[in-house]
């Protein structure tokens, strides 16, 4: 694969994940799976670790239960075990490893042994990155190489594959604690029976300003 055409695939506009119906099934099966016992069954024992820190920052628990309360690290790496097809879960893995060699740049270590510190700095780094750096981290995917003899095997570069990674991995976390039943029953605005069609009706009235679960 080309690195143009890599960077289009992983996608600073392009999603890692597709979400349908088999992966809101499979979020459902994952949530009485125990926490302290899982092993990745797609990623790497590396991966694995740096997934969770990474969504225990972006979704830590508070008032409301968190990414690895509702074993969301669990349902990501059953999705590209399970659900993805083979370019998906190829696109996961190159973004995955791009994060882990910036990670090893920045602090002289494996993922593997960070600190929530070292994430959380990485983390503040690409997503709240401006629309400038965000640019720079697309060109250099792009600009490396001679357009005309580009070698299909290189890897694409640190920063923006990590700038994707974080940011997928921010979308579909955001996506699974929104429809986890846990979130969907407790926390948002939930009617299991919904009642006559109010057009005019007060938001305070209805739901207390919260998003309806659908």
């Amino acid at each position: 694969m080309k690195r143009r055409q890599a960077l289009k695939n992983i996608g600073l506009g392009a999603g890692i994940f597709v979400i349908g119906p088999s992966a809101l099934s499979l979020l459902q099966s994952c949530k009485n799976e125990p926490e302290y016992d899982w092993e990745p069954a797609f990623l790497t024992a590396s991966h694995g670790y740096a997934l969770k820190k990474i969504l225990n920052i972006i979704l830590p628990a508070s008032d409301t239960p968190g990414a690895t309360d509702l074993n969301i690290p669990q349902f990501i790496d059953s999705y590209m075990d399970k659900v993805a097809d083979e370019e998906r879960r190829d696109r996961f893995l190159q973004s995955a490893d791009a994060f882990s060699r910036s990670f090893k740049k920045e602090f002289d270590k494996e993922q593997g042994e960070g600190s929530e510190e070292d994430f959380e700095q990485l983390i503040k780094k690409y997503l709240k990155a401006t629309p400038a750096e965000k640019e720079a981290y697309a060109k250099r995917n792009t600009e490396t190489q001679d357009a005309q003899n580009q070698d299909p095997e290189v890897e694409i570069d640190d920063d923006a594959g990590a700038f994707v990674y974080l940011t997928s991995i921010r979308g579909v976390g955001i996506w699974a604690w929104k429809n986890s039943e846990e979130i969907g029953e407790n926390v948002m605005w939930y009617d299991p029976i919904p009642g006559e069609y109010i057009p005019c009706g007060s938001i305070d009235e209805f739901g207390g300003r919260k998003a309806m679960s659908l």
